[in-house]
């Protein structure tokens, strides 16, 4: 009989728990009454650590999930004619349904991009069209950090794609789903990879690094935006009872529990790599950078070994698949995994 899947899988870090200290301060804020929509005293605060991590000049608005926090945002920068420039394999153009054009009315413009970066010289190639009533105009460009394929930009990298923008007169956005990741690989602190390099608007990511629920739009250059007040209550992105939200928030930036965290799922996702990269027939692909590790898998392998351990097939003509790690992933996970995977593999 086959046994299930152990609790700790490698399909994503949104499918792991929350962390105790996120619990506690959910807990801790769940006296009393408070404003709502924002005007509680946790909010105020988190409006100070933000301006502690990305400069004073830093608005933040927390929002439900990540879909929401880019699709405002994007909003936010852009009029209903607007093009953004962004990777093929950007999350914004794979996996949120169409919903910054859905719900945006935006165009997307998916380039193709190596490693999963965009270029200047592939923002120049796309941002076409400008003053032409014929054509969407390009307004934005935007990149992941971490990228969907692993990757890691850095801040030399950033700054040449913001440079790039702003001299044809768009706009950088940043979806930091795993921002704190590329963060600590990279052994720099956040504002170095989005304010010091030139990043208008950020979508900052918490629920892949232990929050329960909540990411945060975070407007680094105020004249990048309009209404984003009004944006985030059409787009159903205010939440009622938002200290809840923003205890999270707090108690992740405050000190250094988003290091941490992102940390240990590095850590483990390079232990990860090393513990297969020598099994017959496992090819991994790249060098680690962040959470993820993308490799090759022999024919039928993957299907076996999912049985055991959750995790996705990333690309099924190459056979790759991608195993990611999370705040809670453990040493014990990763030998679990690499001796499951060494079993089920052809003799």
């Amino acid at each position: 009989m086959t046994s299930p899947p152990p609790e700790r899988g490698f399909a994503s870090d949104n499918q792991s728990g929350v962390h105790p200290e996120i619990l506690a301060a959910i807990a801790a804020v769940n006296t009393g009454h408070q404003p709502a929509y924002g005007d509680d005293d946790t909010t105020a605060r988190l409006r100070t650590v933000f301006a502690g991590h990305f400069g004073e000049q830093a608005a933040v608005y927390p929002v439900f999930n990540g879909t929401g926090a880019n699709v405002v945002a994007l909003q936010a920068m852009s009029d209903r004619w607007s093009s953004v420039i962004c990777p093929e394999g950007a999350h914004i153009n794979v996996d949120e349904c169409g919903a910054a054009e859905r719900v945006a009315g935006l165009k997307l413009v998916a380039v193709p991009a190596p490693g999963g970066k965009l270029t200047p010289e592939a923002i120049r190639r796309h941002a076409t069209g400008f003053g032409d009533p014929h054509h969407a105009q390009p307004r934005v460009v935007s990149i992941s950090q971490s990228t969907e394929t692993g990757t890691v930009y850095t801040p030399g990298e950033i700054a040449a794609i913001a440079e790039t923008a702003h001299g044809l007169g768009m706009l950088v956005h940043m979806d930091g789903a795993r921002l704190a990741n590329a963060a600590a690989a990279l052994d720099l602190p956040l504002r170095a990879l989005t304010t010091d390099a030139g990043v208008d608007v950020l979508s900052f990511g918490g629920t892949k690094n232990g929050l329960m629920l909540g990411e945060a739009i975070v407007v680094l250059n105020p004249d990048a935006v309009r209404g984003v007040e009004y944006l985030r209550k059409a787009g159903m992105q205010l939440a009622s009872k938002m200290r809840f939200v923003s205890a999270q928030l707090v108690a992740l930036l405050e000190g250094d529990l988003w290091l941490r965290n992102a940390r240990n799922a590095n850590a483990m996702a390079r232990l990860l790599a090393d513990a297969v990269r020598d099994l017959p027939g496992v090819e991994v692909q790249q060098e680690v950078q962040a959470n993820a590790v993308f490799a090759v898998l022999p024919p039928g392998v993957a299907d076996r070994l999912r049985k055991r351990f959750a995790f996705y097939t990333w690309d099924a003509e190459a056979g790759s698949v991608r195993w990611v790690c999370s705040f809670d992933t453990t040493e014990q996970d990763v030998a679990a995994f690499a001796a499951a995977l060494a079993e089920e593999l052809p003799r």
